[in-house]
């Protein structure tokens, strides 16, 4: 075989599938990797190693699952809120808030504020949320909407969402009549009424009223050609309750009635989102493909008609999808061209029948099913005009898009060249759980897979660039501890407002107990920066100040043996014993924490350079020397393989001019070295820190 020299100056099609490992033909062959663990591409092509991630805090209760949602009023005012067992936390400028001090605190000091909520862990995984200014709306099929509203950092209240006059089921058609007792109590202000029913038919499918199913549950009621409203706060027997009066009303019967959609019977809406100055939910559980919009900027009213009847372009929208089979919605999501809607069947834009026009609820929407991969009950991001969701299997990332020269939708598999990425293995669950967007600086759609590995995907449509990575969080080296793993993920402004955070809920074995800790990620060192600042450790902290060599503060790694970066210098691993330890040498910049080099790795496809008679594919060859060519790089062992050359070589990089007893300065180069492998039929590079 003729000599050649083959270059890899691009990694952003990050790690592809063992099934592409002989698929030199396709031109991102060389852009790719087989394995990239701990590492991920920035879109310009190089592969840089993710930083650690920093300690906050432990969640309230360290056996439960917690889940972490975002709360961003604008870049200066972003929050993280924990939800857990019928609570909720928050979180802002990298600390928990503390109630008592009225600031963010670390490490867990201080008195949490807490605010009380009616979602048991159980119900954490299909919690969704939206959010407008300052007001974040949470669904779930067994609980009313609920609103956390934010006055100030320490002034949090939730209270159920109280939807006015709507959304109803279809008017009555039997020959059953509802009686008001009265209309409205003295002033006009809303009074206490009764409401007898003729007959239990057409009311709960013949079975009448019901506690609880239909305690909070709405009524409208045409009188003499004018509607009125009411809510039940009681029920005294299958044909008569006692309801609060929401929209005045006339006295006498009425044969045209309505009851409301959201019950304890039916359930409540699973999603939501906003669409043209409308609040737009769906997947009530008993009708699951229904969605209904509010009246046009008033969130809270889904008046299905002004109250003699007639219907003006802003009134609410009910609106069932046309589908064969039952295609239950799991996900709204607003889009410039349309209101999204994906279900287990199908995604469906949702849009006016004029083109161009807002939703008018005088001129009946149109929805037609445009693609039919199926969504998974996993909310969807969006990243840049594309919105990306899993595919019912929640193995395949999807990403569905409107297209000008189509002038429609359509949607593509981003896991086609690594569908391996979202299988945990044999012995592990596979798929994805949750998804979240990190947009600044390196545009990276983040995902739990169901196993605890956190996947990334550095994505941009518009340069074509798609590039998974794999994230392992540092394992205890304690024997028989468990592995840790992300269990939630949330993606908020940084304190500084320069990038983008990923904040997880990290479950750790320590000291041979399980714990969950909330961590973020923290940002690459920055190309000024000192490299006593480099922050490569995960569940880590930082020391600051005058020198020192006993540091405190790691109660949450005691027992565990921690890596250490002392004023830039690398320092021996120690043994974290009541919350401290002890350095060799005094330092004024200290990061502690768990090393996660152990399960970091680049590893380029086989070589690819040709042959006198075609590919160099099969071929015996054998690798002289490489050129690595480094930006702000230090601690880099290289070889063929971590199997074949262990320990591989490091290379060196001290310059005979630093001075003895300082750490050696970050590198920015090239390095040539002589390959440490022999002969053999892949010629794979290997990398590690």
């Amino acid at each position: 075989m003729p000599k050649a020299s083959p270059a890899f100056n691009s990694f952003n099609a990050g790690e592809w599938s063992p099934l592409l490992e002989g698929r030199q033909d396709v031109a991102k062959y060389f852009s790719a990797l087989r394995r990239m663990r701990n590492f991920y591409p920035k879109i310009q092509g190089p592969a840089l190693r993710r930083p650690g991630t920093r300690f906050v805090g432990e969640v309230k209760d360290l056996k439960a699952f917690t889940r972490l949602i975002p709360f961003e009023f604008n870049i200066e005012q972003a929050y993280i809120v924990e939800a857990g067992d019928r609570y909720f936390r928050f979180y802002r400028n990298n600390g928990r808030i503390d109630a008592s001090a009225g600031r963010a605190s670390t490490a867990g000091s201080g008195t949490p504020l807490e605010v009380a909520s009616p979602y048991r862990t159980a119900d954490l995984p299909q919690l969704r949320f939206m959010q407008s200014a300052d007001v974040l709306y949470f669904f779930h099929p067994d609980h009313p909407p609920q609103k956390l509203s934010r006055r100030s950092h320490l002034d949090w209240s939730l209270d159920a969402l109280e939807p006015q006059d709507g959304p109803y089921l279809p008017t009555n058609t039997t020959a059953t009549r509802l009686t008001p007792s009265g209309a409205t109590a003295a002033g006009g202000a809303a009074g206490t009424i009764t409401v007898t029913a003729s007959s239990t038919v057409g009311i709960n499918g013949g079975a009448g009223f019901a506690s609880p199913d239909d305690v909070g549950r709405l009524m409208r009621f045409n009188q003499g050609g004018n509607w009125g409203s009411a809510k039940i706060t009681a029920v005294t027997s299958t044909t008569r309750v006692t309801a609060t009066v929401q929209t005045p009303m006339a006295t006498g019967s009425a044969l045209q009635w309505r009851l409301g959609l959201w019950c304890k019977r039916n359930g409540y809406p699973t999603v939501g989102t906003f669409f043209e100055d409308r609040l737009a939910t769906a997947g009530v559980p008993e009708y699951p493909q229904r969605l209904d919009l509010s009246r046009t900027g008033d969130y809270e009213n889904f008046a299905p008609t002004e109250r003699d009847g007639t219907v003006v372009s802003d009134n609410a929208l009910a609106f069932t999808l046309n589908a064969n089979n039952v295609n239950a919605i799991r996900w709204l999501l607003d889009d410039e061209k349309a209101l999204m809607a994906g279900t287990v069947g199908g995604e469906w834009p949702l849009r006016s029948a004029a083109s161009g026009a807002a939703l008018d609820a005088e001129n009946p929407p149109q929805a037609k099913r445009s693609t039919v991969f199926g969504s998974a009950d996993v909310a969807p991001v969006k990243a840049g005009n594309a919105i990306l969701f899993l595919q019912r299997s929640k193995r395949k990332l999807m990403q569905i898009a409107f297209f000008f020269e189509d002038d429609g939708f359509q949607a593509g598999d981003l896991t086609e060249l690594a569908e391996h990425i979202t299988d945990g293995g044999a012995s592990a669950a596979g798929g994805v759980t949750e998804l979240a967007y990190q947009q600044e600086p390196d545009s990276i759609v983040w995902a739990v897979r169901a196993d605890g590995a956190l996947l990334g995907l550095t994505y941009r449509r518009a340069q074509e660039v798609l590039g998974w990575h794999v994230h392992t969080l540092a394992p205890s080296k304690r024997a028989g501890s468990g592995p840790p793993a992300v269990e939630s993920i949330a993606v908020i402004p940084s304190s500084d407002g320069a990038r983008d955070e990923l904040w997880m809920v990290a479950r750790r074995t320590v000291g041979g107990v399980v714990k969950r800790y909330v961590e973020y990620m923290e940002a690459p060192l920055p190309g000024a920066a000192s490299q006593a600042d480099a922050f490569y450790v995960d569940s880590g902290l930082t020391y600051a100040g005058e020198p020192a060599t006993v540091l405190s503060g790691l109660g949450h790694l005691d027992t565990e043996t921690v890596q250490i970066l002392a004023d830039g210098g690398s320092h021996p691993d120690r043994q974290v014993s009541d919350g401290s330890i002890t350095l060799d040498r005094p330092a004024r910049k200290v990061q502690v924490g768990l090393g996660y080099d152990t399960v970091s790795q680049l590893q380029t496809l086989n070589l690819e350079a040709g042959a006198a008679d075609g590919t160099a594919q099969g071929k015996t060859k054998r690798i002289t020397r490489c050129t690595f060519r480094f930006h702000r790089s230090l601690g880099v062992k290289v070889g063929p393989d971590t199997d074949r050359l262990d320990p591989l070589p490091e290379l060196m990089f001290r310059d005979p001019s630093t001075p003895m007893g300082t750490p050696d300065p970050l590198y920015s180069g090239d390095s040539t070295v002589p390959w440490p492998g022999g002969y053999d039929g892949e010629g794979r590079i290997t990398l590690v820190p």
